[in-house]
């Protein structure tokens, strides 16, 4: 879990901020521990319900809730927001806190119950990427820098002024799982950092205005088929956005083929039909036409099997070389 390895030095606090924390993934987890660290740890964690993990189908409790459990910190699991709208006006809280929790949005009574208001830290620059998947929005949009934004929350889904943010340049070869990690521990700090100056109304917050970017909706696990009418810089981008969820697949005689890393190249092309497999000229790797450029495969895995290197594979199911994949 991304918390287990994060420091942060205690600071001196002479105001006590009573706040209660909503968030469920390793993103939370990472800003939870950053409060707790810094004399914020909440009165309460509301997060989602345990769910089962792996091949074994184990009961696992999420991120947010296992490091609260071990701070000592008193746990929620609503099915509904409704069912805790009278325990937590019992807490009177002068803060709320939301880090993908789930749910997008929380209720009226909810938002006008902390005196400070409710505050949603959003992995994206706002008002660009709102919504449920903003770091895979970023990677397929081609976008150079995202970055951190904390806004006061309203109604209206992530539409609320903003109060800070901070920018990341995204690296070539960054995925959503290396963004989440590195947008994680700046919304943790940034968090920390600003909370003092919120409570004492040293911030005036400045309204976002309309989004240059689409929604980002909830992602589904066919987002991640493959269409090799793409083009092979497209794919790529697809690749690293939606790594490791959903994930990135085609088909190979009707069988799942997860692409899990590759990179784009127009040098290699071939005059067959996109989802053509050859190997490169020069380096005989293997690789994949689409309809601009084609793809190099350098890890993938077969339906049922491990993930393996593409020069693995082909050892294996060399006659993957000239099918055409779906």
């Amino acid at each position: 879990m991304l918390f287990r390895n994060t420091k942060y030095k205690i600071l001196n606090t002479k105001d006590k901020v009573k706040i209660v924390f909503f968030g469920t993934p390793e993103f939370s987890a990472t800003i939870l521990e950053a409060l707790i660290a810094n004399n914020y740890a909440p009165v309460l964690v509301v997060t989602a319900g345990d769910k089962p993990v792996g091949r074994n189908k184990t009961i696992t409790p999420p991120p947010v809730k296992a490091l609260a459990l071990k701070r000592q910190i008193k746990v929620l699991q609503p099915q509904d927001l409704e069912s805790i709208e009278s325990d937590l006006k019992a807490l009177n809280p002068d803060l709320i806190v939301v880090a993908a929790y789930g749910p997008p949005f929380l209720s009226e009574k909810i938002l006008a119950m902390p005196r400070h208001g409710c505050l949603n830290i959003h992995p994206s620059l706002l008002p660009k990427y709102r919504g449920a998947s903003p770091i895979p929005g970023a990677i397929l949009g081609g976008e150079g820098l995202t970055g951190v934004t904390i806004i006061k929350m309203t109604d209206k889904i992530d539409q609320g002024d903003i109060i800070v943010q901070e920018k990341l340049v995204i690296e070539s070869q960054d995925t959503t799982l290396s963004l989440t990690e590195k947008l994680a521990k700046i919304a943790a700090k940034l968090l920390v950092k600003t909370i003092s100056s919120w409570v004492k109304e040293e911030i005036v917050p400045r309204p976002q205005g309309s989004s240059p970017t689409a929604y980002c909706p909830q992602l589904k696990k066919q987002d991640g088929r493959i269409n090799w009418q793409n083009s092979s810089e497209y794919i790529e981008k697809q690749i690293r956005a939606y790594y490791p969820w959903p994930g990135t697949f085609t088909l190979f005689k009707g069988q799942i083929l997860k692409i899990i890393k590759g990179y784009a190249t127009e040098k290699e092309e071939t005059k067959s039909d996109p989802g053509f497999v050859f190997l490169t000229k020069d380096e005989k790797k293997l690789a994949v036409q689409t309809k601009r450029g084609a793809l190099v495969v350098e890890i993938l895995q077969l339906e049922g099997g491990k993930p393996l290197s593409a020069e693995d594979f082909l050892r294996g199911h060399r006659e993957i070389i000239g099918e055409i994949l779906q």
